[in-house]
C-alpha cells in the first residue's frame, strides 16, 4: 500500500485529491464517510498528499500512530 487517507478526511470528502490523481485510484461510495486510495492502482506519485486540504493523506509508513487503524480500513474498502 502506498498512501492512506486518514481521519481528517472523515465527513469532509473534499475531492480535491481526485482532481490531481493521474491514475484515478481514489474512490468512495455513497455509504462511506471518506475517500480511499487503491493499493493496487496507486503509482506513488504523491500528488494527492500536496492537494489534500485537510492534510489527511500519508505514506503508509508515516501514518501518525493515532491513525494507524486507517491502514486496515483502507485495505478493507478494497476487499
Amino acid at each position: 500500500m502506498a498512501f492512506v487517507i486518514t481521519e481528517p478526511c472523515v465527513g469532509v470528502k473534499d475531492a480535491t485529491c481526485l482532481t490531481v490523481c493521474p491514475v484515478d485510484c481514489i474512490h468512495t461510495s455513497d455509504e462511506a464517510d471518506q475517500y480511499y486510495i487503491s493499493p493496487d492502482d496507486c503509482i506513488d506519485c504523491a500528488y494527492c498528499v500536496e492537494a489534500c486540504p485537510v492534510q489527511a493523506i500519508f505514506d503508509e509508513f508515516t501514518v501518525p500512530a493515532q491513525w494507524r487503524q486507517y491502514i486496515n480500513k483502507n485495505r478493507e474498502f478494497y476487499k
